[in-house]
């Protein structure tokens, strides 16, 4: 006796399905976002570790992924990210890849390059930066300003889309004295604005900027005409929104930062909390500076 349609096309384990419905949206891409950033649509971002919650989020209408190295804090219950490899990023870029893939496959894939993984050298970062490209990623991100200007120049030279990160930089969460804002005080915000600058000019195509005062994120983000700013805990001036998979779906073990909101909290299940995530960044409801900016 044939099974069914329905029961032949089931799969064990909460596997995806070998084909999905045609694609609603066309793929992003680096010139598609940076159109979204010259209109002023906002551009929203969630982090994905696996395959099944990538598809989940792509198909929730999420335009970019990134495979953050905090990781190591919600997947492998690390203290910080500092103790994140090269070889962990590679199998995570991995696995979103390969679930993307399965589905749409319409999202922006971004990776982090783990700490110790380009502060040697250029060369360092264009070999760890081949290793993520090469496992599915379509942009680098990598933490810091100043020293870290040349080595975006480097890649950007290379064809290797960069994402730059400034204000809190977990990576060097030790040297800053804890998590932070940053960018406080006139000297400390002119650093902040020449490095986000020089970036810029080195040919980073977005920036994420944590932690950052909601004032100093908005100017930022009317200055950089040519990098999309992406904010987390950085008010909503920003072109673009991220939060923590995790955070957002109110799953966090320890206090719930101030920035996020959890979006579990009225939705019905994961892909409408996805969905609702994504229609607060793009109508600007979330975040509220009132409650989640400094």
């Amino acid at each position: 006796m044939s099974s069914s349609p329905a029961a032949s096309a089931a799969t064990p384990y909460g596997t995806l399905p070998p084909a999905s419905p045609p694609a609603q949206r066309k793929p992003l891409s680096l010139p598609r976002l940076a159109d979204m950033h010259a209109r002023g649509e906002k551009i929203t971002m969630l982090t994905a570790y696996d395959a099944t919650f990538a598809a989940m989020a792509d198909a929730a209408g999420v335009e970019c992924l990134l495979v953050g190295d905090s990781l190591g804090m919600v997947c492998q219950g690390l203290h910080s990210t500092v103790g994140v490899t090269l070889e962990t990023m590679r199998y995570h870029t991995e696995s979103v890849f390969r679930g993307l893939h399965r589905v749409q496959a319409t999202a922006w894939l971004i990776a982090d390059l783990p700490f110790g993984s380009y502060q040697e050298s250029r060369e360092q970062a264009l070999r760890s930066a081949s290793v993520l490209m090469q496992a599915g990623a379509h942009m680098v991100k990598l933490e810091g300003g100043g020293w870290t200007t040349e080595t975006v120049r480097f890649l950007v030279e290379r064809g290797i889309p960069v994402c730059a990160h400034l204000g809190l930089t977990p990576q060097t969460v030790h040297a800053l004295g804890g998590y932070r804002v940053q960018g406080k005080g006139d000297a400390a915000a002119a650093l902040l604005r020449q490095q986000a600058l020089a970036l810029q000019d080195a040919g980073a195509a977005m920036m994420v900027l944590e932690m950052v005062p909601a004032a100093l994120a908005a100017e930022l983000t009317g200055e950089l005409k040519h990098c999309a700013t992406i904010g987390i805990g950085a008010g909503r001036g920003t072109a673009g929104q991220v939060l923590v998979l995790h955070d957002m779906l109110g799953m966090n073990l320890g206090r719930m930062p101030k920035f996020v909101r959890n979006f579990m909290q009225d939705a019905g299940g994961i892909a409408q909390a996805m969905a609702a995530y994504a229609r607060a960044v793009k109508d600007g409801s979330f975040p509220d500076d009132r409650l989640h900016a400094w």
